[in-house]
């Protein structure tokens, strides 16, 4: 990959600042700084990897951020999805409080999250209106409306004394879409006109060709969809996409059918979206649990989250049985309204066998267009990049894969290699009107919430939960006299995990390691032990080599010596 040219000291610059979304699919959050100010750009969370066990979500790690909070001017949020908005309520003290720029029902959405950590009447929210620009400092800071798998979402184009930047955000060129707001490529033509410095582009879809579908196609899948389903239907989908729940909502009435809305995180969606106007369904089309019960299977709907097979969601625990009020019965239909997100296959995988167990027949991405994406595919950013017409180019949001084949697009489209190049979470850009350069690294990571804890686990305790899932655990324990060196008790042997105490084997086993012990603390002088943690090593090096050669295994062993 070619390398830009050195940038002259005397030019007017702009340094980039990615903390998240760059080579990984969420937790997107980017720091611009012009003329000595920051202006930040989303503030989201990813969920945890299989890997990460027991851990709840994952945040940007910013500290960086934290010594120069006097100089950030404001958080833009380009839409209300969580991996842009979710490690708000995190990270809001850390980043100096700052004031919040966002549309409409973003503002909503996120408004309701920072109820949840009584952060509502602290956090200064002030609504964008798409063309309408705001000053934020050095900053220049315009909405553009963009299409996406969430009602409001923008676009920016951000002015400052090097030149125009233009960040997409989530975007695609839907044509038919259910509000009628496609993204404005007028404004984009225009910009391009103007001059664009430098463009960041979303590179989801990059490799899909051709356009991707309309979710207005996802409406008359449901239309088809409904009226010859012969008993109860179930659908689920993400709760904050609106466009979705009113296409279901709309071929619900068509088809004769009153929904039941199930889900914490959906009724509250469903209420902020129709308090500011972006759903209309009437009070009457809804249905009460216990009114439900009351109509025929053919004139029910119930709308639910969970379709991702989360363990605790509704829909897990319908097709498990667990659910005190609804149930699956043989003839009744399941529509699974999403994509299958990467790391998430096996769990929706034993969720659509479990329906399909209880006698429901299952839609769902890969036997049925009940679902497209939000994100453009390759002709879509042939467009986007012919209309803006940046002097450089830089994609964001995707894996490193994704980033790579977003660049080699937009080189086969006639942009100079030293005019682009892929960036990497915590890696500084510097852009002018003279050239691009990578201009060192600054202090990146990740952030761990596990339950109330948020950073209290890092990579070590993650490391020893894969150790303990993977290899069990063995406890040696023996009481030992202070001042005689007696052994008043064990060595015990315990096991989690690694092998059944309960067989023959495995007892032989234990005996065999209690056995060893014994010889080992046979020929120490424990009474003139002045270095407790030395013993403790060396009992965990004889267990291990018994257990290596014994079964080649590595279990985590943990010597508990107590001084009586």
């Amino acid at each position: 990959m070619s390398e830009p040219q050195a940038i002259p000291e005397n030019r007017p610059f702009v340094r980039l600042f990615p903390l998240g979304g760059l080579g990984e699919i969420g937790m997107n959050m980017l720091a611009i700084e012009s003329e000595g100010k920051l202006l930040l750009i989303d503030c989201g969370l990813m969920f945890p990897e299989a890997y990460m066990m027991g851990i709840d979500l994952v945040l940007p790690e910013v500290a960086w951020l934290e010594k120069r909070r006097d100089d950030i001017v404001g958080l833009v949020l380009t839409h209300g999805h969580e991996d842009h908005i979710g490690a708000v309520p995190y990270l809001w003290h850390k980043l100096g409080q700052p004031r919040i720029y966002a549309t409409c029902l973003t503002l909503g959405l996120l408004s309701n999250k920072l109820k949840e950590y009584a952060l509502d009447s602290h956090v200064e929210l002030e609504t964008l209106v798409p063309r309408q620009p705001v000053v934020l400092g050095p900053f220049k800071v315009e909405p553009f409306r963009v299409a996406h798998s969430i009602v409001d979402g923008v676009g920016y184009a951000i002015k400052t004394a090097a030149g125009v930047l233009v960040h997409t955000g989530d975007f695609k060129l839907d044509q038919t879409p259910v509000d009628g707001q496609k993204t404005d490529l007028a404004r984009l033509a225009e910009l391009g006109e103007q001059g664009v410095l430098l463009l960041l582009a979303d590179s989801t879809n990059v490799e899909n060709e051709g356009y991707t579908l309309s979710e207005s196609t996802v409406g008359k899948a449901f239309a088809e969809i409904l009226p010859i389903c012969p008993r109860r239907v179930i659908i689920a989908t993400f709760s904050s996409n609106i466009h979705r729940i009113q296409q279901v909502a709309d071929a619900a009435k068509a088809s004769g059918r009153r929904m039941l809305v199930n889900g914490r995180s959906m009724v509250s969606n469903i209420a902020i979206a129709r308090q500011l106007g972006y759903l209309q369904i009437e009070d009457e089309q809804f249905v009460e649990l216990k009114e439900m019960r009351e109509l025929p299977p053919d004139q029910v709907l119930i709308l639910t989250t969970g379709s991702q097979g989360e363990p605790l969601s509704s829909l897990m625990r319908i097709a498990l049985g667990d659910h005190k009020q609804i149930h699956v019965e043989e003839g009744d239909r399941v529509i699974l309204s999403s994509k299958f997100i990467p790391g998430n296959e096996k769990a929706i995988s034993d969720l659509i066998n479990n329906l399909y167990r209880r006698g429901a027949e299952v839609y769902y991405e890969k036997t049925s267009e009940i679902h497209v994406s939000g994100h453009a595919s390759r002709e879509e950013l042939k467009l986007l990049h012919n209309l803006v017409k940046p002097r450089y180019f830089v994609p964001i949001h995707g894996e490193y894969r994704h980033l790579v084949k977003h660049r080699q697009l937009a080189l086969e489209l006639g942009l100079p290699p030293q005019n682009s190049l892929v960036l990497s979470n915590g890696e500084i850009l510097k852009v002018s009107d003279q050239g691009l350069e990578r201009a060192g690294n600054f202090e990146q990571g990740r952030v761990f919430v596990d339950g109330k804890g948020v950073g209290d686990v890092g990579i070590i305790e993650l490391r020893d939960r894969r150790h303990l899932a993977n290899h069990g655990l063995v406890i040696a324990m023996l009481a030992v006299h202070q001042a005689t060196g007696e052994i008043v008790f064990g060595p015990e042997i315990f096991t989690r995990g690694f092998i059944p105490e309960d067989e023959q084997s495995g007892e032989q086993l234990l005996e065999e390691a209690r056995y060893q012990l014994r010889e080992f603390l046979a020929e120490q002088s424990l009474g003139a032990i002045a270095d407790w943690e030395e013993l403790r090593v060396n009992l965990r090096k004889v267990l291990r080599r018994l257990f290596n050669r014994s079964l080649g295994r590595r279990p985590l062993i943990l010597p508990l010596v107590l001084e009586l």
